[in-house]
């Protein structure tokens, strides 16, 4: 009787018990933007870099190891982490009161995705055994005809914000990381995605690094600056290139790694910037930038092509109630 085994990065179909099975056995940790596994070493930024990220166990299939639970903080680390009971709203006169660096800010809205190859290049062989890429599938190819194939995945990407789990593309919100990984995918074709192109994606073959469409960004304000982060460990700040101009920036950014990574783009501001006093500096994990406000009103956004939240933050000081 075939059965699928429960054992994560695994979730074969298999009839043998005693097939081997390659598996995670430890949980997954998200920490700091990195995705990594506790039973093993290499932690990553990108979810699709973290799915793929190889087992380090191997054993036998079962349908009954349910997965560990996602690693949370214990004791202190917990208790300093544990949000406070949120304050009752505050009055709109309140409300433009708060400095501008207490004021929430919004949480950025992903980037979406580069565009994927919709269909598999018919000149390439497809291995038997190969999993679908598109997310949330889960089908593995069985080495048959493809008629009556049908492919239910999620085309946005995963969204994990204040302990609830996701994906941009659909409204459903889980708590715990093997939740996520069962949500039913919310759009439908009628084929699979097992090779694609064929061509490793973000990798330059002339010059042997690895490109990276977007990094995770954060930003916060005060009246007159907005100081944006932007992660991406190990920049090479002999090449690093960041240019100012009144509403953008562009990034040319290296990484030192054996195999390097290079996020090249152009970030459109919400607001106009001085270009010539806007300043940067790299750290250990980020770049960090300092942008000096032209005309001092408040950013809503850090860049003009991200949706907004509909919040309003008022920066300066309130008129007198007459």
């Amino acid at each position: 009787m075939a059965q699928k085994c429960v054992h994560q990065s695994c979730g074969k179909i298999y009839t043998d018990p005693e097939e081997e099975c390659q598996y995670h056995p430890g949980p997954p940790i998200f920490h700091e933007g990195q995705k990594g596994w506790k039973c093993c070493k290499p932690r990553v930024l990108t979810f699709d870099e973290f799915l793929a990220i190889p087992p380090c166990t191997t054993g036998k299939h079962s349908t009954t190891d349910h997965p560990p639970q996602l690693e949370k903080k214990t004791g202190d680390a917990a208790a300093a982490e544990t949000p406070s009971p949120a304050p009752p709203p505050a009055t709109a006169t309140e409300s433009s009161r708060l400095p501008v660096n207490a004021a929430p800010q919004p949480t950025a809205t992903p980037p979406p995705p580069p565009p994927e190859s919709e269909d598999d290049d018919p000149s390439l062989e497809i291995p038997k055994g190969k999993m679908c890429r598109r997310k949330a599938c889960g089908q593995a190819y069985n080495g048959g005809g493809r008629e009556g194939e049908k492919c239910v995945f999620h085309p946005g990407v995963p969204i994990f914000h204040e302990g609830s789990k996701g994906y941009t593309c659909c409204k459903r919100r889980v708590l715990e990381f093997d939740e996520f990984m069962r949500i039913e995918g919310c759009q439908t074709k009628d084929r699979h995605l097992f090779i694609g192109s064929g061509k490793k994606k973000g990798v330059n073959e002339k010059g042997g690094e690895e490109i990276l469409e977007t990094v995770r960004h954060d930003f916060y304000q005060t009246p007159t600056t907005v100081i944006a982060s932007f992660f991406l460990k190990k920049i090479d700040k002999e090449n690093a290139k960041v240019e100012f101009a009144s509403t953008e920036l562009s990034l040319d950014l290296v990484t030192t790694d054996p195999t390097p990574k290079r996020y090249k783009t152009v970030v459109p501001l919400f607001g106009s910037i001085d270009s010539e006093k806007s300043t940067s500096k790299i750290l250990g994990t980020k770049l960090e930038v300092t942008f000096v406000k032209a005309d001092g009103a408040s950013w809503p956004v850090l860049r003009s092509d991200e949706q907004r939240t509909g919040e309003i933050i008022q920066v300066g000081k309130a008129g007198r109630a007459v």
